[in-house]
Formats: structure tokens, C-alpha cells, sequence
């Protein structure tokens, strides 16, 4: 009897490290289900490891909410008592200022960082709370998406969006120390500078402060991600791997 394949839950798939991590957990045999406020690409609908897309609006808790129901019809639909191989919560927004200057402490609107939090931090435990049945079913494991910005001040990420991820670093310890309970593993990658169609000309001057001097790709971070899915890392939980080519150590 064949075995079957494992299933992926992943948030923000349509661009840039959601949208190579579905190709390498395709590429591994996975089947996938995601989640973005857009459609995906329609190249990424010929993927027959694609299993559903399912569009939503994380900044919104009703469509959060909708979404756990729809993927968890879907799962006993595909997979009847599976349960959930992985959950990668990698969706985040990063707003700017309308005068184009990143989101600060002073200035902005206070409702904005509420929609920073909703889509970075609510959204991730929610959906770790909503999927915690059919990981522990499948002794399954979560990727949280965190950022070097969540550890120091980047002179571009806004503090916003650098506070909201450095409460998924902490909800990450916290969410591993329960979820053993339920063989589950969490854990988090802490991408820096990745090159994606996201990341304007600005970002070119980090690189001298990058070790390795060079931007990361796309790749690299959806292979850490997939590793800490895989047996390979059964003993591991409650880690944050920095994928920045040393920028880190700064």
C-alpha cells in the first residue's frame, strides 16, 4: 500500500518565500493547501501537489476564522484521519506611513500597528490554536516566519512590523513548551535581507553589512523551513534559526 502524502498548511503562498517553500515541499511529496489574500499565480495551479487555495484576508479574525473551517473540511475531504504533516505561518505585512516612511513609534496611526498584529501575531496563534487536532494527529510540526528585524532596529522595517515579530519569536518558546505536550514541534526561521520582487533598491546599501555579502534567496529559506519539517529535526523545538548570512552577529 502506498503511503500517503503528507499535507502542508501555509499562509501567504502567492510571491516571494511563501511561493518557493510550496515548491519545495511539492518537490518533497507533499500535498499542499494555502492561504493568501491574493490568487495564486496560474503557473502554480498546474502543480498537482497544489491540493487548494483558499483566499483570505488574515488582518480580519471572521476570515481567519473561516479559513481553520474551510481547511479543516478540506483535510477530512483529501484525508480522512491524516491529520497535519506541517503549518507555516508565513504571512506578514509591513506597512509604511503615507509619506512613505517606515512605521515608527511616532508616527502613524495607532489602528495601524492593530493591523500589523492581527496579520504577523494574531493570525499565526490562531491558526496554531485552530490546526492543533490534526497536528497532533499526525505528530506534525509548525514554522513560524519571524525576522532579523524582531532581534535589532533595521533602518527599513518598521517598528510595527519589528515589535509584531519579535512577539512571534516569543510566541514561538511558548507555543513549543505546550504543543510537546501533543507531539507537536514549533519552531521559527528568522529570515534577513531575501531577494524577492518585494525588496526595493534601498536594501542594496545592507549588503556591506552582511558577512556573506550577498542578499539571501528565496530558496535557501524554504529549505530551512522544509528541514525543520522533516525527521531529520525530530529532536528540535523552540528554535529560531536566522537565515541572514551573518547579518546577525551585528
Amino acid at each position: 500500500m502506498a503511503t500517503a502524502k503528507p499535507i502542508l498548511i501555509l499562509t501567504g503562498a502567492s510571491r516571494g518565500i511563501g511561493h518557493a517553500t510550496v515548491k519545495r515541499f511539492s518537490d518533497g511529496g507533499w500535498r499542499i493547501i494555502t492561504c493568501s489574500r491574493d490568487a495564486v499565480p496560474a503557473e502554480c495551479k498546474r502543480d498537482s501537489n497544489w491540493a487548494h487555495h483558499i483566499t483570505a484576508d488574515l488582518a480580519d479574525p471572521a476570515s481567519v476564522a473561516h479559513f481553520v473551517k474551510e481547511a479543516l473540511d478540506l483535510l477530512d475531504e483529501v484525508a480522512p484521519g491524516q491529520g497535519l504533516g506541517a503549518l507555516v505561518n508565513n504571512a506578514g505585512v509591513s506597512p509604511k506611513t503615507p509619506f512613505k516612511e517606515r512605521l515608527g513609534c511616532l508616527n502613524g496611526e495607532i489602528d495601524e500597528w492593530r493591523t500589523v498584529f492581527e496579520t504577523n501575531f494574531f493570525a499565526a496563534l490562531a491558526l496554531c490554536r485552530g490546526f492543533a487536532g490534526p497536528l497532533h494527529k499526525a505528530r506534525g510540526s509548525i514554522v513560524n516566519i519571524t525576522s532579523i528585524a524582531g532581534h535589532a532596529v533595521h533602518p527599513f522595517a518598521g517598528s510595527a512590523y519589528s515589535v509584531s515579530k519579535a512577539a512571534l519569536s516569543a510566541l514561538t518558546r511558548e507555543l513549543a513548551a505546550e504543543f510537546a505536550q501533543l507531539g507537536v514541534r514549533v519552531n521559527a526561521v528568522a529570515p534577513g535581507e531575501i531577494e524577492t520582487a518585494m525588496l526595493s533598491p534601498e536594501y542594496d546599501q545592507l549588503i556591506p553589512r552582511i558577512p556573506m555579502q550577498r542578499l539571501g534567496t528565496p530558496d535557501e529559506v524554504a529549505a530551512t523551513i522544509f528541514g525543520l519539517c522533516s525527521k531529520d529535526f525530530s529532536y528540535v523545538t523552540g528554535t529560531e534559526i536566522f537565515i541572514t548570512g551573518g547579518q546577525h552577529l551585528f
